[in-house]
């Protein structure tokens, strides 16, 4: 895909880079996302949060999710994940065959984080999403940013927690 400001259809292109993070898993869980604006100067915005009770799926949902959601409107996004879970539901079409097998995986057992594939279907679809898988906690600045958020927003909600403020 070439790298131009605005794509076929007039639609501005965005990089986003997520991330999620828990620990235990399941435990303290958080989220990191990048928005990178291409054709407004490769702007950058960062998001962050947590959850008390989480995986570290779930996490890498939500950070998507999030990335998303901070659109307001139609764009070509490279999705950047480290999330094999993530990345092969819809690379390896995982998401149709679950639909197709009534939210069922192949072992027909109900698909787990539901309530955030259906999010992140319906956000997909305003969208034309590519999906670019990234090793995670290597030597990419981006990935590793969004690492760093999802850590620190983690701590952040951990702490507040543990003593009340």
């Amino acid at each position: 895909m070439a790298d131009s400001l605005v794509m076929p259809g007039d639609r501005p292109l965005v990089h986003i880079y997520s991330d999620g993070a828990c620990s235990p898993n399941p435990g303290w869980g958080g989220w990191g996302t990048l928005v990178i604006a291409r054709n407004h100067g490769d702007v950058t915005r960062e998001f962050s949060g947590a959850e008390a009770n989480s995986t570290n799926n779930r996490m890498e949902l939500t950070g998507a999710i999030m990335g998303l959601r901070a659109l307001n409107r139609p764009c070509t996004v490279v999705m950047h994940t480290d999330s094999q879970y993530l990345h092969n539901a819809f690379v390896k079409k995982w998401l149709g065959s679950w639909q197709k097998n009534g939210w069922l995986t192949a072992a027909r057992k109900p698909v787990v984080n539901q309530d955030l594939w259906r999010e992140l279907i319906e956000l997909a679809g305003i969208h034309d999403l590519e999906w670019k898988w990234v090793r995670g906690h290597a030597d990419n600045e981006l990935l590793n940013r969004c690492d760093a958020l999802a850590v620190a927003a983690r701590l952040e909600l951990q702490r507040k927690a543990t003593t009340g403020s």
